[in-house]
């Protein structure tokens, strides 16, 4: 047992011990720092609650109200916009204003800077509203995690994501899910624009692309590169016309397959994974691996970009948010990037590094070459 190990044992001893923590509570040294664990622990009970408060916030579209950016709102002026209730207003006002979506002064509120922010960010709000399905599974967590992978809420909305045949889906089946990826995929594209830099490229090859929104930024971006979008054929059909206004469009070759059953294109030497990984269980992702390894020549990169397990407030993001999330989605897992390189390893892939990212939350990016 080394060092650590045995404070870590004596830490527990204490924490543990009734007497301890009466003591530290009448120590004013300790007092601040009992009562922030307090709060720090309240906080993760409460946060159910807050949430609903955001989740309602959105539905309601308080962000859109006219006096929030313009001296201030009152609660009547809330009260109009949003169809309810004075004291329910006041209710929800005060709560978004405890979380900084809003900002009560003199009488009005306005927006706080977390509002403001989410206020403009349409890919932010769209995950937000579809939270509604997880929600209602994590209503009795413990029967989930006792029943399995079964059929859950959210596994339905993401049915398509598990379909057991993807070439086979409908246009009524993606149609959800694709809308979605593309609203919040702009987050994505902007960290990882940020983050490399595609001059050294020819052409790239989204798979798994949607509809086409990250493949449309590169390529507004980086004007040089011809780019091809690889996809389920019901997916490729909305991604020809979601990315019709993209300047980009006139570069832009659709694909239709499945990344499971069907060859990848060979005409590209960049192949991007833009939150494709984490959907999927090993198996399935080791044949994605093998996909794109078989499609890239000797030299050539596979780009993994999405949220992974890399310690700070994006650990807790991936091992607390994400690990439940596709657990109830019924597919797929967080992983480290270490985790996602002895994959990429085995699949054949060599001088695999991490890129940073501004923002490691939104997404985390590791390159790989054939």
């Amino acid at each position: 047992m080394g060092l650590y190990d045995a404070w870590l044992d004596f830490r527990d001893m204490c924490l543990t011990s009734q007497k301890f923590h009466q003591f530290v509570l009448k120590f004013p040294i300790t007092r601040p720092i009992v009562r922030k664990r307090q709060n720090e622990l309240f906080d993760i009970v409460s946060g159910f609650v807050y949430s609903q408060i955001l989740v309602a916030c959105v539905e309601l579209d308080v962000f859109s109200c006219p006096g929030l950016k313009a001296g201030g709102a009152t609660l009547d002026d809330l009260a109009r916009h949003i169809g309810l209730g004075i004291d329910e207003t006041t209710r929800l006002a005060k709560g978004a204003a405890s979380l900084r979506l809003l900002e009560e002064r003199k009488g009005c509120f306005r927006f706080g800077d977390l509002g403001a922010a989410l206020s403009i960010n349409a890919g932010a709000q769209a995950m937000i509203l579809h939270h509604h399905a997880f929600y209602r599974d994590l209503q009795d967590p413990v029967s989930l995690l006792k029943t399995g992978r079964g059929e859950t809420n959210l596994s339905k909305y993401w049915d398509y994501a598990r379909n057991v045949t993807p070439a086979s889906a409908q246009k009524k089946d993606v149609a959800a899910y694709s809308k979605l990826m593309s609203a919040s995929q702009q987050m994505v594209s902007e960290e990882v624009i940020a983050a490399v830099n595609f001059m050294d490229f020819r052409t790239v090859m989204d798979v798994g692309g949607g509809k086409g929104t990250f493949l449309s930024n590169i390529g507004e971006a980086y004007e040089h590169l011809d780019l091809v979008l690889f996809d389920l054929p019901e997916v490729v059909e909305l991604a020809r016309n979601a990315t019709q206004a993209s300047h980009a469009y006139y570069r832009m070759q659709f694909h239709g397959g499945s990344f499971f059953d069907d060859d990848l294109p060979a005409n590209a030497d960049l192949i991007t994974l833009v939150r494709i990984v984490h959907d999927h269980d090993d198996d399935k992702v080791m044949k994605i691996f093998a996909a794109a390894n078989k499609a890239l020549q000797p030299g050539q990169t596979l780009l993994i970009c999405e949220p992974m397990s890399t310690g700070g407030h994006a650990h807790r993001i991936s091992d607390a948010y994400f690990n439940f999330y596709l657990y109830a989605m019924g597919s797929g897992k967080p992983r480290s990037p270490e985790e996602i390189s002895i994959m990429l390893e085995e699949a054949g892939f060599r001088n695999i590094r991490r890129i940073p990212t501004r923002y490691p939350f939104v997404t985390s990016i590791i390159s790989a070459e054939k």
